[in-house]
């Protein structure tokens, strides 16, 4: 059986993009292994239908962390029998395109196929930071044009490596499988009483997810709802302090990290979903979150930023709204019309059954599967 290792810089507990490469790769006769890392408060792994393996860094962010992650990364690959490996984003190109060179020199057949699961110097942490931004693109530089498969989660991301590179990529988008129907999450256990609606957000608690102005806006809502955030992040401890200090702690509920197979049921407990990011870098302006697939797979109208791979699913299939600007008072307002507008949510919810059948990993995979025959072959 030939052998695959996946690598990733988080720690294996909520990525289900990854979790379904996995899975994918297994369905084609893969022995899998997923590499990640063990944080301090990282959550112990359920079992899966792959290996798991989280290394212990001395850094945990910054320059430091990524050095150290990626000359890791190069040694572990090394020392492991591998067919295939996969890199999935920029943070771990380095060590998986090393190590391939490596093996090579050496007489070791390998292939690499890198996931761009965003457009990586766009990412809001970079935004400003020339001289951090300048040597991931070296990186970038250096290697894109040499790879032979590459992936993207949607349309856009992929364009712009193909303009930038002049290489192919492959549209993969990051939808969940197609979930059968279950229970949704008991509420009372979140502390919402019956009859309450729950808004929710999941997903990385990062900067300029707009949770703050979800946050503000609680206190000029007119109906009887919780805001539900179920993630972390960089900024999730300012985020619940944020709560406090404005007094709306009682309307919010942290749920903090959530691992990826027990998410659906908390998903499904809503009654809308909101994806309300900033337009401050390309990647939020081009993004096609895990998050706002996961609303639809469970069928929960959406709340969204106007941004085009976003806004195209809504149009298609009319199954939510979105956001002029970020202002708390008029985010309270639109959160209102939909809430109280009972027949218009049903009929979302309703079109909300076709744009699941339709986007579901299942459809993705066929095209996920295809490349992996391609790379075979070559």
């Amino acid at each position: 059986m030939q052998k695959a290792i996946v690598s990733v810089t988080n720690d294996l507990t909520t990525d289900q993009r990854v979790h379904r490469t996995c899975m994918a790769l297994s369905k084609a006769g893969y022995e899998v292994l997923l590499v990640g890392r063990q944080r301090k408060n990282s959550l112990p792994l359920a079992p899966r239908a792959y290996g798991m393996h989280r290394m212990k860094l001395s850094f945990d962010k910054g320059p430091l962390f990524y050095a150290n992650y990626n000359l890791r990364l190069f040694f572990f690959l090394m020392g492991k029998h591998t067919d295939l490996i996969v890199s999935n984003d920029l943070d771990t190109l380095a060590g998986c395109y090393t190590a391939l060179k490596v093996k090579r020199l050496c007489g070791r057949k390998a292939r690499l196929l890198h996931d761009c699961h965003e457009y990586f110097r766009g990412v809001p942490e970079l935004v400003g930071r020339k001289l951090t931004t300048r040597i991931w693109k070296a990186i970038e530089d250096h290697i894109f044009p040499k790879l032979n498969a590459v992936i993207a989660v949607n349309q856009s991301i992929a364009r712009l490596y193909e303009q930038e590179y002049s290489l192919p990529v492959t549209v993969i988008r990051n939808v969940p499988f197609r979930h059968e129907v279950t229970a949704p999450a008991d509420k009372a256990k979140f502390g919402i009483e019956p009859g309450q609606k729950v808004i929710l957000y999941q997903g990385a608690v990062n900067v300029d997810r707009g949770l703050e102005e979800a946050i503000q806006c609680m206190k000029f809502l007119r109906t009887d709802a919780k805001l539900v955030i179920a993630g972390t992040g960089d900024v999730f401890k300012k985020i619940k302090k944020f709560a406090t200090d404005q007094k709306v702690a009682g309307k919010v509920v942290f749920l903090g990290q959530v691992p990826f197979q027990e998410l659906h049921p908390v998903t499904l407990m809503a009654n809308l979903g909101l994806s309300i990011e900033k337009d401050v870098s390309l990647n939020y302006h081009y993004a096609l979150p895990n998050k706002f697939m996961d609303y639809i797979q469970a069928g929960v109208p959406v709340l969204i930023s106007p941004f085009p791979e976003m806004k195209a699913v809504v149009d298609k299939y009319f199954i939510g709204e979105t956001i002029e600007n970020h202002d708390p008072h008029y985010l309270a307002g639109r959160i209102d019309a939909m809430l109280m507008n009972t027949e218009r949510m049903e009929l979302y919810r309703q079109n909300l059954v076709r744009a699941a059948e339709d986007l579901c990993w299942e459809n993705e995979e066929k095209i996920l599967m295809g490349v992996l025959e391609n790379l075979k072959a070559n």
